[in-house]
């Protein structure tokens, strides 16, 4: 990632790359149903998974499992019966993160911070924490492309699509996979030397600041 990690900014930044899956009920924001996570830092050359967190989600009662859901991302009313409710899984998320700094990175980021916000009083920490969005450091490193999707940047930069694509873990492998090409990709043209500079082209504000009694655990 070369001159990047001559920043001190970007060098103590752990960068969790986060993705939701999640239900979509008529005239209701969507509930998340599924979340993981991969804490990344860098070391050396790259970035460097140092934690991971994955675990489904029950939804409201009176938000279904439909058939097309099932049949995209493979998860079933049945196994959701048994999970944690989301306020529950975000709180235990949350309180991993213990050594900031974060950044946290999705594609079409704006998505998970939607999730994040609504869910902020459960998870203050990461409702708090800035986002990368990979979409648009994709229009940035490779203007032109005939689609920013998460698959058409798989098939840009060779990367096998994964079995179980839809499902949070894995979908959030692969984007840990495009944004080190996106990084790379734009220190060789000089897009980006710092994480100011990455910031400013596909960074994402919090929507809330985290509260004083914030819950500590294990941390990335």
């Amino acid at each position: 990632m070369g001159t990047l990690m001559n920043d001190p900014r970007f060098a103590v930044t752990t960068f969790l790359v986060i993705d939701f899956e999640g239900l979509t009920p008529a005239g209701r924001p969507a509930e998340p149903i599924e979340v993981a996570a991969l804490a990344l830092r860098p070391v050396g050359d790259g970035l460097v998974q140092v934690g991971r967190f994955e675990e489904l989600m029950r939804p409201p009662a009176d938000v279904p499992v439909t058939t097309r859901d099932v049949q995209l991302k493979g998860i079933t009313q049945q196994m959701l019966s048994t999970a944690h409710p989301a306020a529950d899984v975000l709180a235990r998320l949350d309180a991993r993160l213990t050594a900031p700094p974060y950044r946290l990175v999705a594609h079409h980021a704006s998505t998970e911070a939607g999730i994040i916000g609504r869910q902020a009083e459960h998870c203050p920490v990461l409702a708090a924490t800035s986002l990368l969005d990979t979409l648009r450091l994709a229009k940035v490193v490779v203007p032109g492309l005939g689609s920013y999707g998460l698959d058409g940047l798989l098939g840009y930069y060779g990367i096998p699509k994964p079995a179980g694509r839809h499902r949070a873990m894995p979908d959030v492998e692969v984007t840990a996979r495009v944004l080190a090409r996106l990084l790379d990709d734009g220190c060789a043209d000089g897009r980006w030397r710092t994480l100011l500079e990455l910031d400013a082209v596909a960074g994402l504000q919090p929507n809330r600041r985290p509260g004083p009694d914030v819950k500590q655990d294990a941390p990335f």
